[in-house]
């Protein structure tokens, strides 16, 4: 028999709304509900719920938080005001990539790290492995449920469950014990489809609640439970990272397009600072880079890329956009190669096909 696999709180929600499970990364959680494209197409042009809860949380504080954080990760850590998260990469002494996650600023000496599903035990004793001075690290994940509202609508269905003034809460702020269909969660307004939206943290039974309560005040304006489907698509779209394909141990953050979340000139020095040093000065060797086919056929995760019959790299994802129907995919490739408009080819299925590296990011709201 196999391990079994974990299942979120809201797992009994699912069967309610036609919730089709599969195995991600050990957890037992919803590809689709409806269909990819039509959950895609929600978050697109009103919204979708999403259920996030196998993300983890780490709690970090201590007099020490700060300068530990500041050595941990990439990112200015000193920027981030109470009530403000910021985007980070924690990287090995290579550049490479340990996870890529959102710091949350709770209270003066106190932080949460939202991190990967797949990486919560690996980022916890990575954590605890670089612990000086006076710092407690405290793995949250199982006392927090999470979910996503995402799309243009998210702010109009929210406000109707909230007396937060939600126009006022800005892209990357949060407010923690904020009251939403009279439960208490926090409340953050960020995302992973490329759409306006929110995140919210809580106790499991708060979130089950709040779920329901979204469903059913966006029932009337097409709001719908979403599933992993959707959720790589919509990311995918706006060229947002995913742990595993666009960033890896063997990935840095320089490479995959994510420099504006390394701050090689922040005073501390930080885990990975001078390889990624080395690497701006001297030219990243690989970039991922847009792709779109001009022969049939979609670029899958893996595939080979060629140009002029040498190999110079391979796609990290791909897929049919379905809001624009182009079959496109992100590629990790030698830099010589990573200018727009170069001709290049995908190995599908033994068989090399025409492509021609493009612009990202392949969607960007309009707003």
């Amino acid at each position: 028999m196999g391990t079994e696999l974990k299942r979120t709180p809201l797992f009994d929600e699912y069967a309610k709304y036609g919730g089709k499970t599969i195995d991600f990364g050990g957890w037992e959680l919803p590809v689709q509900f409806s269909s990819i494209k039509e959950e895609h197409d929600a978050v697109r042009h009103r919204a979708g719920l999403f259920d996030v809860s196998h993300m983890g949380e780490i709690l970090v504080e201590g007099t020490d938080a700060l300068s530990y954080l500041q050595y941990l990760l990439s990112n200015d850590i000193s920027k981030i005001e109470i009530g403000s998260a910021q985007y980070n990469a924690m990287c090995y002494e290579n550049g490479g990539v340990v996870d890529d996650l959102l710091v949350y600023r709770l209270g003066e000496q106190q932080y949460l790290l939202c991190v990967n599903a797949a990486n919560i035990e690996k980022d916890y004793e990575w954590m605890k492995g670089h612990v000086s001075g006076d710092v407690t690290i405290v793995n949250q994940s199982d006392e927090y449920a999470q979910i996503a509202l995402q799309g243009p609508l998210a702010e109009e269905v929210l406000q109707t469950l909230t007396d937060v003034d939600l126009k006022s809460l800005k892209y990357f702020k949060f407010i923690d014990n904020v009251s939403v269909a009279g439960n208490k969660v926090l409340l953050s307004r960020t995302g992973y489809t490329g759409e306006d939206g929110f995140e919210f943290y809580g106790e499991p039974q708060a979130i089950i609640n709040v779920w329901s309560a979204i469903l059913e005040a966006g029932k009337e304006k097409g709001v719908v439970p979403a599933g992993l489907g959707a959720r790589d698509t919509l990311r995918f779209e706006a060229c947002l990272p995913l742990y595993g394909q666009e960033l890896s141990k063997e990935i840095s953050p320089l490479e995959a397009g994510i420099g504006f979340a390394v701050k090689l000139q922040k005073s501390s020095d930080f885990i990975g600072k001078s390889a990624l040093a080395s690497q701006k000065e001297n030219g990243v060797p690989r970039k991922v880079i847009g792709i779109e086919m001009v022969d049939k056929g979609i670029p899958r995760h893996g595939y080979k890329v060629y140009k002029d019959g040498i190999e110079i790299g391979e796609v990290t994802s791909g897929t049919q956009s379905p809001l624009t129907k182009r079959n496109i995919g992100l590629a990790l490739i030698d830099s010589n190669f990573a200018q727009l408009d170069n001709e290049v080819e995908i190995e599908i299925r033994n068989k090399r096909s025409k492509a021609v590296t493009c612009a990202t990011p392949f969607y960007k709201r309009s707003k």
